[in-house]
């Protein structure tokens, strides 16, 4: 499965939005496809080749290219600029001749087509006129004819045929003014114009606001080193980002950025990784530590071997998942865009029945009339507002939740995560450290040292973090481990192993008990002791023998309590999950000041804790970062994977925090519920813009008080309502979390 990006330029409104998509998912081998309108690009995954999508959105009468790397990003940035000069000259040229018209219209100052040479200066005109509208309308009418083609409408298509009619008939009058009564010969040449020149204003407004909102993206690129010192055959080099290969040896110099990701050969500092994390003390890191590209060091130097390059950085994989979950659409997203699909349609209905109703039964002149409220409800129903109510906020929305050190994975994450009435929180690694330390052995028929040597054998296969604890404490007293044969792992109850003829078990009371091994009162009462102060026991029993046991601690995090605490504030119910022994689980929930615990939770079950606690219609937010909470991530509404955890959890999960703090989580859901009201502002906003415009533009004020509204004022009106949307969307830009 592979993801592709688009650049797709000639989008101006939902209904565009819609045709993309459908053009898209209709390219075989094509499984998802999303458009997002305010960013004009797309986002399409399956097995399926770039030249095939192109074609396919060229079909609908755009264009699209391929964004793969920084220097396509910057190209699209530059056509931005250049589309937003483009879009301001086009209004600077319409409005220097539609003004001065209007205005010169209005004292009658132009003479009427009765007077002498007054046909032919209305011709001349028209005809300027007609020029101006070819230059700064010219994308409406091109857009309009080739959804005419495909028997497809956008907002094209509602701006020509208000526009192009109006210029129509206007020219028509000119030319034959016979051909309508004297009461209806008005002109409306300068309105074209003025329609034509506020809605290029508005896009370009538009434009230069959409630019904030992708400052997120931006800042992030901006963490790039543009440079790398390489080491080859032995001589020192300045090279291009670009020239950086996988196995390079990289000499970083203080206060420098660390251009790629890799690991430390030689030397220590401190790192700032505070622009990922969020987290803002420097973090020590000598030989044999990970370092990621885009952080800053310290005052230290060193050299370190480069693992990933390009586009397989972490702070690459971070801007990719950021820009794929700006261009997701939440299930109101969605909606919108059925809406937008038959929006256009019905707006061309209600202008053409407009129409009709004032050429039949309106006042005299009809003709008149009817034209121009036929020409406003086309004008003002434009539906870009509509299209860009949902993507403006969800740009805005993530791009915040990254300066946090939340990366969002999609629209529906961001709109599930402010619904969560339950945060489930796996303990090893999320409430702790996740970096525990052999504390007590007891042994009872055996020296300790060999109690020790036989653990550490047998921990010698295991990933699991109780086992790097009993390791480190091994090689910290310089034991050499013995061969162990026939290793098994009994999932959440411990391991076993052969050495020297006999069989090992090691783990939790159940699989003693599993194997038929007696634990005598007096060392279930030192286990419990040891669980009371929230250690871990584990047993070691050699050929149905108890040999002993060892506890392991593992150190609360620091703002542990603080983060429950704040989460519980929020109306949030915490549970606390985890494998560990019941009494060990109760002692660490009780420190962070949590109620409900599920403990001795098998890594198989963990899954069906979140469903039970989904039956009893729990909206369940699962916090994890461990190998055995990716079916359980998988399974909550949103699943939270800490960054620092296992590549699997952050797969399964739809948000990831870079932090290690659970904290992080509370700034998920602010961020949500602030998107997602910025949402509802915006849909209500435009469509009570619809609402109320189309009727008014289609006259109903006129019976009782005898007004219409001007086409000039219906074009500034729809031009307003999208720069009002854009504006509204990046003051989320403002929003600050409680905590961080």
């Amino acid at each position: 499965m592979t993801t592709i990006r688009l650049a797709v330029d000639g989008m101006n409104c939902a209904a565009c939005v819609g045709k993309v998509e459908a053009a898209l998912l209709a390219v075989p081998g094509v499984t998802q496809a999303m458009v997002n309108l305010a960013e004009r690009s797309a986002f399409i995954e399956g097995e399926v080749d770039v030249a095939s999508l192109i074609a396919a959105v060229q079909a609908t009468g755009r264009e699209a290219r391929e964004m793969r790397n920084l220097a396509d990003e910057q190209e699209k940035e530059a056509a931005e600029q250049q589309r937003f000069k483009l879009q301001i000259r086009k209004f600077v040229i319409a409005a220097t001749v539609g003004a001065p018209m209007f205005i010169a219209g209005m004292p009658g100052l132009l003479p009427t087509l009765a007077e002498q040479n007054g046909q032919l200066i209305w011709i001349i005109l028209g005809l300027i006129t007609l020029a101006v509208m070819t230059y700064s309308g010219r994308q409406f009418y091109i857009g309009a004819f080739n959804g005419l083609k495909r028997l497809q409408f956008d907002m094209d298509s509602l701006i020509a045929m208000g526009t192009g009619s109006a210029w129509l008939y206007s020219m028509l009058i000119s030319i034959w003014p016979t051909i309508v009564p004297a009461m209806g010969r008005h002109l409306y040449f300068e309105a074209a114009l003025i329609i034509i020149a506020l809605i290029n204003l508005g896009h370009a407004l538009e434009l230069r606001a959409r630019g904030k909102t992708s400052e997120a993206i931006r800042r992030l690129m901006g963490l790039v080193a543009k440079t790398a010192r390489i080491i080859r055959g032995g001589v020192e080099t300045d090279l291009p980002i670009e020239a950086v290969l996988i196995g390079d040896i990289i000499r970083v110099r203080p206060g420098e950025k660390i251009p790629v990701d890799g690991v430390i050969s030689e030397g220590h500092s401190t790192i700032d990784e505070s622009m990922l994390t969020g987290e803002p003390m420097p973090v020590e890191k000598a030989a044999g530590d990970k370092v990621v590209g885009g952080t800053i060091n310290g005052r230290g130097s060193f050299l370190f071997q480069a693992t990933h390059v390009g586009v397989d950085t972490v702070l690459a994989h971070i801007v990719a998942m950021v820009r794929q979950a700006q261009s997701s659409k939440p299930r109101i997203g969605r909606l919108v865009d059925k809406i937008a699909s038959v929006f256009v349609p019905v707006v061309m209905a209600i202008a053409t029945l407009t129409f009709l109703i004032w050429f039949y039964f309106g006042p005299e002149p009809q003709i008149s009339f009817a034209l121009l409220t036929m020409m406003t409800v086309l004008i003002i129903a434009c539906p870009c507002a509509l299209g860009l109510a949902t993507p403006m906020s969800i740009m805005v929305g993530v791009g915040k939740a990254a300066e946090y050190g939340v990366l969002i994975k999609n629209g529906e994450a961001l709109e599930r995560a402010g619904q969560l009435t339950t945060v489930v929180l796996d303990k090893t690694g999320t409430l702790t450290t996740g970096k525990p330390a052999l504390t007590e052995i007891v042994a009872l028929e055996v020296s300790e040292h060999e109690l020790l040597t036989l653990a550490a054998s047998l921990e010698t296969g295991s990933e699991h973090p109780l086992a790097a604890a009993i390791l480190a404490a091994a090689t910290r007293r310089d034991i050499a481990v013995e061969v162990i044969e026939g290793f098994k792992a009994h999932s959440g109850r411990g391991v076993e192993g052969n050495v020297n003829g006999s069989r090992l078990l090691m783990g939790n009371q159940q699989l003693m008990s599993d194997h038929d091994i007696k634990i005598s009162i007096d060392v279930q009462k030192q286990m419990h002791a040891l669980a009371e102060l929230a250690r871990t026991p584990i047993l070691l029993a050699r050929d149905q023998h108890l040999l002993g046991l060892l506890a392991v601690s593992d150190p609360l995090r620091a703002d542990a309590r603080e983060a429950v605490q704040q989460l519980q504030a929020a109306g949030l119910k915490v549970v606390m999950l985890t494998g560990d022994n019941k009494q060990t689980a109760a002692a660490v929930a009780k420190q962070v000041g949590i109620v409900e615990v599920m403990a001795e939770v098998l890594p198989a079950d963990k899954n069906t804790c979140i469903a039970n606690l989904q039956i009893k219609g729990e909206v369940v937010g699962m916090v994890g970062d461990g190998i055995n909470d990716a079916a359980a991530l998988a399974r909550a509404d949103v699943g939270f994977a800490i960054a620092a955890g296992t590549d699997i959890a952050m797969e399964s999960a739809d948000v990831t925090l870079m932090s290690s703090s659970p904290a992080a989580v509370l700034a998920a859901i602010e961020i949500s519920k602030a998107t997602m009201g910025n949402i509802r502002q915006n849909l209500f906003g435009a469509f009570i813009y619809n609402s109320l415009g189309i009727p008014i533009a289609a006259g109903l004020l006129y019976p009782t008080f005898g007004l219409l509204l001007s086409p000039i004022i219906a074009g500034a009106a729809m031009a307003m309502s999208s720069v009002t949307v854009v504006s509204n969307a990046n003051r989320l830009r403002l929003f600050k979390p409680t905590t961080r």
